[in-house]
């Protein structure tokens, strides 16, 4: 069958047109679209790339967090300028965006996802891609997305391991489904303890963009009900069967109405400790894994002392410093901005 001549417009976009799940209609879908990616790190920087290549028609970029250098061994939309001009990286990668493709529309938005915004931030938007670094945010998007019925890829990498799936409210199973605790505060490795490879970020943003693609094509029924598991360094790749999990479950989330995140029941509380350059960091639920454990964990990344009470510890760069209580309370010192310490939280302690 004969190919339909593909309009000037869309000619930037031949070789997908070409590609037959996406053909001309497909491609005009994609235009029509409105993507949210909520964090421009790692994954955000390789989807946002992906997508706006791909000709989605509105990108809404979400970040809270400044250009680092150290970002750049996997950040792939951020260079050397962009640090020296202490960039938001919702703003760099605007830039950066817009200059890969003209034609589209780019919205930076340098604001910490919470409660009091989240809805604001994902509304109108057709899909929302996980590009976040922490687990409170991905429970406050997976209640969100339950709330607005948006559909959202989740994705996540430390290491050499990455894992996906695609959230389709009132289809397939969601975050609480396969998760329905995140877990303690320090109990699981974080990029900046156990480090992260880029070929694994590539790899993980490639199959999200795979599954944004279908959905905004029309084509979600093609996405398998599977959480995805990919080791680029030992070559493995392995698949979760989740079909039928929510129901056998009763998971309140997206079975029920129950929206502990988005009501702010559930979450990290926040104090700016007046004269002392530091924020307290508390969980609506405090739980706390053991002391010496964390200890332990965190040596690697820098300094620690404790006694039977807390945890101190002082990162190589020794810009922050981190105070850890067995209530599960944690006191970042270096910065008044509650954004700012979450960050730290979540690059060390993993929430």
């Amino acid at each position: 069958m004969a190919q339909s001549p593909v309009p000037a417009e869309l000619d930037r976009y031949r070789k997908q047109i070409l590609f037959a799940p996406v053909g001309i209609a497909g491609q005009q879908r994609l235009q029509a679209a409105t993507a949210v990616v909520l964090g421009c790190g790692a994954l955000g920087s390789a989807s946002s790339e992906m997508l706006a290549r791909a000709g989605v028609g509105r990108l809404r970029i979400v970040d809270r967090d400044f250009v680092d250098l150290s970002n750049l061994q996997r950040q792939s939309l951020f260079t050397e300028q962009d640090v020296a001009e202490r960039l938001p990286k919702a703003v760099a990668a605007a830039r950066r965006l817009r200059a890969i493709n003209s034609r589209i529309e780019i919205d930076p938005l340098v604001e910490d996802a919470g409660p009091h915004n989240i809805l604001r931030l994902i509304q109108a938007a057709d899909i929302v891609v996980d590009g976040t670094d922490n687990f409170e945010t991905r429970y406050l998007l997976n209640d969100a997305a339950q709330e607005t019925r948006i559909p959202w890829v989740h994705a996540g990498c430390v290491g050499s391991v990455g894992q996906m799936m695609a959230i389709r409210p009132g289809k397939t199973a969601c975050l609480r489904c396969v998760l329905p605790e995140p877990p303690v505060p320090g109990t699981t490795e974080t990029c900046d303890s156990a480090g992260v490879i880029a070929p694994a970020i590539q790899i993980m943003a490639s199959l999200q963009v795979v599954d944004v693609l279908k959905i905004l094509t029309g084509q979600a029924d093609l996405i398998p009900p599977v959480l995805t598991i990919v080791d680029v360094w030992n070559l493995s790749l392995r698949h979760i069967n989740l079909a039928g999990v929510s129901q056998a479950q009763n998971c309140p989330c997206c079975q029920g109405t129950e929206r502990l995140w988005l009501q702010g029941q559930r979450g990290t509380q926040s104090a700016v400790l007046c004269g002392r350059n530091s924020v307290q960091l508390a969980p609506a639920l405090s739980e706390q894994g053991s002391l010496a454990q964390l200890a332990d964990r965190l040596r690697s990344s820098g300094e620690v002392r404790s006694n039977p009470f807390l945890v101190v510890f002082r990162p190589h760069d020794g810009e922050f410093e981190l105070t850890i209580f067995q209530d599960g309370r944690v006191i970042v010192t270096g910065t008044n901005d509650p954004a700012e310490a979450r960050s730290v939280h979540a690059r060390y302690l993993g929430l």
